[in-house]
């Protein structure tokens, strides 16, 4: 067991003591990771997260970028990350990734440096309106006062740090914002406001009753019972414990005899021997007429969140079916306003409490059988595309990875080939997503933080996503780890080719936004690795074996209005199959 960290705060001013309070007070509550952009106002903070033994204090230039890092970062390890910027429009460019760690459920501590009252609303450099500067999108906000250095005020900064990193967490997981006023000195200058709190401290009786926060998870009381003709639908999820997760899906599908139907960025399609009765080609079997009326379920037990596909969201909302959420977020998680009840609690607890009110005969199996049919046909129809076609990358990509890999996904094209025909596989692979705003913005910056410290990662990313966050490069001097990216450039934005507004015009210039970026030569100026995939059998080469440490883009050029129409005759074709 690690040695509990003697504090020894720094005693040479107020603003040194108060910052070595504050992140001793997160030390010893769980915090070990915080990102930190440069600037003065923050000064005391950046001193006692950087001098601290227990905490990783990691450097990004970039706010936006930082921020999407810390939030890849939380995401892996399953706890709160810090960030820390100065004043002004710093803290500003946190907020598109604090929308997305609100939407995902994932937990931040956010703490903007400020200046004082009295330099406030009087033209004073670097200075805004820093109060609830992320209105709702927090799940607590709060202003320190100046520092002072006295006991009283030092206790008030000890709960009220610890009562903010709790809300992190609880009663759901999400951003906190800190706001955090300073006066000169910044830097820890000997000044003798603090001196005097040497002896009067008792750094270890202070300390003393601070520790991580233990979570209790509801159980759901007595039985639940579902029966009939029912599926189960499970959306993307960060677990602990994947193996545990999908055992746990297992035992309830098997209880209810309902198939499964699982996104490519839950664990269960990446356990498919933990969960027998598994069905991926949704999305296809929701475009056919006949399927759909053949398999139409009166009642879905929806775990976590709607998949991506758009296909099986209409169908559900064709009808007005009975659903049962199991979320552990406090927003409403049905968009398709169903029938629905809501029950907090982990997946894990359901197992032992699912009981059957009678199976509806054949059901599961022409579920399965539809799969394994649309299955066939769908490799069959993916061997006939052209070698790059980017359907066929996502397709290949788990048998090319190594097991285990942690794969990020961009937002756009990629998350959703992955989930059109990523095949359920044994891989263990841990698939991660911004799927709570849906955005593109800080793809690689996110990816980066997930690979961090980690064992190697892979990044699946469209051209436009990865050139929308190229700040994130600037990261890679202090990344620690292996990040491979495995960029599809296909010149544009090739989603936009998929709706309606493809038929009008200026559909390419304002749509599609094609670009002529040199992806060699950008990696070049980051001090990037960069690969240009000539075939399958190349990529598989270069996935096989994953390189222990840096970041490299392995680019694949393809044709984006060819693979368009690819993917629709693809889609027609399969939705008029008949099984």
């Amino acid at each position: 067991m690690k040695k509990q960290f003697d504090p020894k705060l720094d005693y040479r001013n107020t603003n040194s003591l108060w910052g070595g309070v504050l992140v001793e007070t997160l030390y010893r509550s769980g915090l070990r990771a915080a990102v930190i952009s440069p600037g003065s106002r923050s000064t005391p903070l950046t001193m006692a997260f950087a001098r601290h033994p227990g905490i990783e204090a990691i450097p990004v230039l970039d706010e936006r970028s930082a921020a999407f890092f810390a939030l890849g970062l939380a995401r892996q390890h399953h706890r709160p990350v810090a960030l820390l910027c100065t004043s002004g429009t710093a803290g500003a460019n946190y907020f598109p990734a604090i929308i997305e760690a609100q939407e995902s459920g994932v937990p931040l501590l956010v703490i903007t440096a400020d200046r004082p009252p009295e330099m406030r609303e009087c033209r004073s450099g670097q200075t805004i309106d820093q109060q609830k500067l992320y209105g709702s999108h927090v799940n607590f906000h709060h202003e320190f006062p100046v520092p002072q250095a006295t006991l009283p005020m030092l206790r008030y900064l000890r709960q009220t740090t610890a009562h903010a990193w709790e809300r992190t967490q609880w009663p759901f997981a999400g951003p906190v914002h800190l706001n955090a006023p300073f006066r000169d000195p910044l830097p820890p200058i000997e000044d003798g406001t603090a001196g005097a709190l040497r002896t009067a401290l008792d750094e270890a009786k202070f300390f003393a009753a601070l520790k991580p926060l233990d979570l209790l998870e509801a159980i759901p009381q007595g039985r639940l019972r579902f029966g009939g003709r029912g599926v189960i639908i499970a959306g993307q999820t960060r677990s602990r414990d994947p193996v545990a997760y999908a055992s746990a899906v297992g035992t309830i599908s098997r209880k209810l005899g309902w198939p499964v139907l699982a996104d490519a960025l839950s664990p269960l399609r990446h356990h498919a021997q933990l969960v027998s009765n598994l069905v991926t080609t949704y999305d296809f079997i929701a475009r056919s007429a006949t399927l759909t009326a053949q398999l139409q379920p009166d009642h879905v037990l929806c775990l976590h969140d709607w998949p991506t596909s758009k296909a099986l969201r209409q169908w559900l909302q064709t009808d007005d079916l009975a659903v049962t959420f199991v979320s552990s977020h406090p927003q409403n998680p049905d968009a398709l306003h169903s029938r629905s009840r809501l029950l907090r609690c982990p997946v894990e607890s359901l197992a032992g409490v699912v009981q059957s009110g009678g199976k509806s005969k054949g059901w599961l199996a022409g579920w399965l059988e539809a799969d394994r049919q649309m299955t066939r046909r769908m490799k069959r129809a993916l061997a006939a595309t052209d070698e790059l076609f980017e359907g066929r990358v996502s397709a290949l990509l788990p048998a090319m990875l190594p097991k285990g890999t942690p794969l990020w996904v961009a937002n756009s094209m990629p998350v959703r080939d992955l989930e059109y025909f990523c095949p359920a596989n044994r891989r263990g692979l841990v698939v991660h997503c911004n799927r709570g705003a849906n955005g593109i913005d800080g793809t690689l910056s996110t990816a980066l933080g997930l690979a961090h410290g980690n064992r190697p990662a892979v990044l699946l990313t469209g051209d436009l996503a990865l050139l929308h966050d190229t700040n994130g490069f600037l990261a890679v001097l202090k990344f620690r780890g292996s990040l491979t990216i495995v960029l599809i450039n296909n010149r544009g934005g090739g989603i936009f080719g998929h709706l309606p507004v493809a038929r009008f015009e200026p559909f390419e210039e304002f749509f599609a936004t094609p670009q002529q970026a040199d992806f060699r030569k950008l990696c070049a100026a980051y001090g990037a690795g960069h690969v240009l995939v000539r075939n399958q059998t190349h990529l598989k080469k270069l996935l096989g074996k994953l390189p222990p440490r840096g970041v490299r883009v392995l680019e694949m050029r393809t044709d984006r209005q060819r693979d368009a129409a690819t993917r629709k005759e693809l889609f027609a074709r399969l939705a008029t199959s008949n099984l």
